[in-house]
């Protein structure tokens, strides 16, 4: 992964406080490059992927979804968990999109990853762009994705969308811009 490198920091332990679903709360006791010891606990999850799914009209699929942590619905690009072990992520990234909006994509392409919040969660979120929408039937799981409403809009107004804050979700913004940068085409 991108970013990332090796450090002179050194676990010494890991220990499960905690786990739930496909969670965990881990405790690691680290030792400085200067010799200090000291602690730290985060969430080890399996990571998530991301779609940012747009169509032949150069439209972008979102969607608006509860998110229990924020009591709120957010404004976000498809995404799900990586909860299928062994499964590639593209592969769970064409699922998610069928899930959540309906959509099936011809052609994906990995945009990046992302870390989520590397002070609280080894989680990274693998983001892909997907071209050659078809439409079909939404399979939603859950209360949130059956509550879950998906908008189409132009790719531009997406981007816009991010300047003005309506657009704040991390893996979200990262998607569009990437898919921007990588195919300024979208803009129309």
């Amino acid at each position: 992964m991108g970013g990332l490198s090796r450090s002179a920091f050194r676990v010494t332990q890991e220990k499960v406080v905690h786990s739930w679903a496909m969670f965990r709360l881990l405790q690691r006791s680290i030792v400085s490059p200067g010799g200090e010891e000291f602690e730290r606990t985060y969430v080890s999850t399996p990571g998530a992927v991301g779609i940012v799914a747009v169509d032949d009209h150069n439209n972008v699929v979102l969607v608006s979804q509860y998110r229990s942590s924020f009591d709120a619905m957010v404004l976000e690009i498809p995404a799900g968990m990586r909860d299928v072990e062994g499964e590639l992520p593209e592969v769970t990234a064409l699922r998610e999109l069928k899930e959540e909006t309906g959509y099936s994509a011809s052609k994906i392409d990995h945009l990046g990853s992302l870390l989520s919040s590397p002070g609280v969660t080894d989680s990274s979120v693998e983001v892909y762009v997907a071209l050659g929408l078809e439409s079909g039937v939404m399979e939603p799981h859950g209360p949130e994705e059956q509550e879950m409403k998906v908008l189409v809009v132009p790719f531009s107004q997406a981007l816009h969308m991010v300047d003005t804050f309506e657009i704040t979700d991390a893996k979200s913004v990262y998607g569009l811009l990437m898919a921007a940068r990588r195919y300024p085409e979208l803009l129309g």
